[in-house]
């Protein structure tokens, strides 16, 4: 098992190549919880995620003889820009697989780290074992994402930062995906605050630790918005630190996570992909666990493409009654939507999309049926504005 010792080593390596990043305490997100809430934002690292401290202290530990050769990672985001990033610095020369599904603007990034990336496999596994026969044949060194002790001790000065800038701290609550980053942050944690509680969070799908602390699971894996933590089973190394040094892990459900970006970009103003909203997510599905504590979260990453946040900032908003999708029945006649239009607008209410059915739904040919999506303050200001347009139509709730 690494030591503390192995993370300030890392730290002293990994010194000036990456970011101190800042831990601020969050008024927003504490009055939100009722937790008072810290901070540490990886999202400001310079490729977005904690996954660069790892990367950086385990390159500087290579030999001469194995930056020659060069290095070989599999990954689909973070990891491969910390590679990337990090192997251009010392001049080593990168080769990252990347499943042909990988989004093109995390393609584009990693190759403008200088990576040369190779697009294999139809899906994780398939790259994985791409990249295995690869670096056989290349004789690369393999930059493994999570279960490395270099990598684990290199995540760890997360938590070594964290706690050096912080004030009093209860608990330090954290994601899981391949345990690197949880597992470097327990070892920094035992021995600079031995009485503070670590937990971990998974999401569902990907909760092999469900069972915690009993043996891992098999999860069904699928779709999540938390794809930095979409690992079916956490690495061995990391797996035999949390269980000796982490209190419980916690599962949250997709909505959750999608609630926690919202919450971030809007009360903390700190833009993060699902993973690094994991933490949140578990103090917002588990409040009494938390409330009146001292609760530590890193924001693990920010790396979130631009339309699924903003189509989780809408479903957040629908969710929360702050959007509101109304269908009426009206007469198909002139000056109809002037006056529903006129009726919205005095009500205080935005019209954001608008769409008026003749010939499909409406129950007569002299009838229309009308949809309409409107932006509203709050719950009470939407039950107004339904209440204003029922008035003249009938109307319901989609």
């Amino acid at each position: 098992m690494i030591s503390f010792e192995d993370v300030t080593a890392a730290a002293g390596r990994i010194k000036g190549n990456v970011l101190r990043t800042p831990t601020i305490s969050s008024h927003a997100l504490s009055k939100a919880t009722g937790a008072d809430i810290t901070l540490k934002l990886e999202n400001l690292q310079a490729v977005g995620s904690f996954k660069e401290r790892g990367a950086a202290n385990k390159l500087a530990l290579l030999t001469p003889e194995e930056r020659q050769r060069g290095v070989i990672a599999v990954s689909a985001g973070n990891h491969a820009q910390g590679v990337a990033r990090h192997a251009s610095l010392l001049g080593i020369d990168a080769v990252i697989v990347m499943p042909k599904f990988t989004p093109a603007g995390k393609v584009v990034r990693t190759r403008n780290w200088g990576a040369r990336v190779v697009l294999e496999g139809e899906s994780f596994a398939e790259a994985l074992l791409f990249a295995q026969d690869l670096q056989a044949r290349e004789g690369r060194t393999f930059i493994h994402p999570y279960d490395d002790p270099a990598i684990m001790a290199g995540q760890g000065t997360c938590a070594l930062e964290l706690l050096e800038d912080a004030g009093p701290l209860d608990m330090l609550v954290a994601p899981i995906g391949g345990g690197g980053l949880l597992s470097g942050c327990a070892v920094a944690t035992r021995a600079m605050r031995p009485d503070m509680e670590l937990i971990g969070v998974e999401v569902e799908g990907y909760d092999s630790l469900s069972a915690f602390p009993g043996p891992a699971t098999h999860p069904n894996g699928g779709s999540t918005i938390a794809e930095g933590i979409a690992v079916l089973q956490i690495g061995k190394a990391p797996d035999e630190v949390i269980r000796k040094l982490v209190s419980k892990v916690l599962v949250v459900p997709e909505c959750a996570v999608e609630t926690a970006i919202t919450l971030l970009a809007e009360g903390a103003k700190q833009i993060s992909e699902g993973a690094g909203a994991a933490a949140l997510a578990a103090v917002l599905t588990y409040p009494d666990l938390f409330r009146g504590k001292k609760v530590a979260l890193p924001i693990s990453g920010g790396n979130i493409d631009s339309r699924i946040l903003a189509n989780t900032l809408l479903r957040a908003m629908l969710r929360d009654g702050r959007i509101l999708r109304l269908i009426m029945e009206i007469p198909d006649r002139p000056g109809v939507l002037a006056d529903i239009s006129k009726t919205i607008g005095e009500a205080g209410g935005n019209i954001i999309e608008v769409s008026h059915q003749r010939l499909f739904a409406a129950p007569s040919v002299q009838a229309a049926e009308l949809e309409v999506m409107i932006e509203a303050r709050d719950p009470e200001h939407a039950a107004l504005i339904t209440k204003a347009l029922g008035h003249s139509y009938i109307v319901r709730r989609a």
